[in-house]
């Protein structure tokens, strides 16, 4: 609980600082993005320790990590802040028909291949001056593979995410889209579309999109449980780049159904179906609860719900 204060002496710039150190974990970072110096952020950290009885972040070599409480204030301070934006910004609340503001999508380039047409026409035909960022975002190979882009959500580096998620962390609201099944593409005559088999997928030369240049993906894992594995001759940053490649290649590569089906004529590709059983990825449209707030960025997951659905 808070200590009995004031209201009226309360700094609000206190949970300024406490929102964004939060998401740095880091003063001296925290310190350049809200263009103070780090023994200012220190200080205004102090007095919000002092009215809230708890440490909420502790040192470490590599910055601050918060406590239980910290975590606990996470949402409800973030919440506030965003209340506070909208009471400041009433006086031009969003209406898509005259808002000039610009909107960042993030997901993975294949996603946004497949999504980019009806997304903009359902953008300019609703809010004809408002401009549009598309922001590749990919998995890393750690658990939870999508936390980056949840921090960029966090940091409103973005506005929706566009990504597969097994759980959604609390701060978080994620609307399902469709389920992504994965097929092998290749070009016209490749000797595996007439034998699809497991035995084939080891045996060919494979690309691998990899933002990292990682040549190890989640099908490896897979393959490995079946005492299998293949041989990635080439890993490529984006799903375009995969799909020129292809067509002037004998490699095969393991896609999204829906970016295949899209692009494969224009490449002169085909595809076939994986020799591996795979729980399709469920992508979601994500958001924090607290930038749900902001009518503006309710209005663009909304747009971004059709927009993706409309695709088939």
């Amino acid at each position: 609980m808070l200590n009995q204060i004031n209201l009226a002496r309360f700094d609000l710039n206190l949970l300024v600082v406490f929102d964004v150190v939060l998401a740095e974990k880091h003063v001296a970072r925290a310190a350049s993005r809200l263009n103070l110096t780090p023994s200012a952020v220190s200080h205004a950290l102090g007095r919000l320790r002092r009215l809230l009885n708890d440490p909420l972040f502790l040192r470490t070599p590599k910055g601050v990590v918060p406590t239980a409480r910290a975590l606990e204030l996470a949402v409800p301070v973030a919440a506030i802040l965003e209340r506070v934006k909208g009471v400041v910004g009433a006086a031009a609340r969003f209406d898509p028909r005259t808002s000039g503001r610009r909107f960042l999508v993030g997901a993975p380039d294949a996603v946004l291949t497949s999504m980019i047409t009806p997304l903009l026409e359902h953008v300019s035909a609703a809010a004809p001056q408002v401009d549009m960022g598309l922001v590749h975002l990919m998995p890393v190979r750690v658990e939870p593979p999508w936390q980056e882009s949840l921090e960029l959500l966090e940091q409103r580096g973005i506005d929706v995410a566009v990504i597969p998620l097994h759980a959604v962390p609390p701060r978080f609201v994620a609307v399902k889209l469709y389920d992504e099944e994965f097929v092998v593409a290749m070009r016209k005559g490749h000797a595996f579309a007439l034998s699809p088999t497991l035995e084939a997928y080891c045996g060919a030369r494979h690309l691998l999109v990899s933002q990292s240049g990682d040549p190890r993906g989640f099908l490896d894992d897979l393959l490995a449980e079946r005492g299998r594995r293949r041989h990635v001759a080439l890993t490529v940053p984006a799903f375009m780049l995969a799909l020129d490649q292809l067509a002037k290649s004998d490699l095969i590569a393991t896609l999204p159904r829906r970016f295949v089906v899209q692009n494969a004529a224009r490449f002169g590709l085909v595809s076939a179906e994986l020799p591996l059983r795979r729980k399709p990825d469920r992508l979601y449209a994500v958001t924090t609860k607290a930038a749900l707030l902001d009518d503006g960025v309710a209005w663009l997951r909304d747009v971004v719900v059709r927009s993706a659905k409309s695709v088939t």
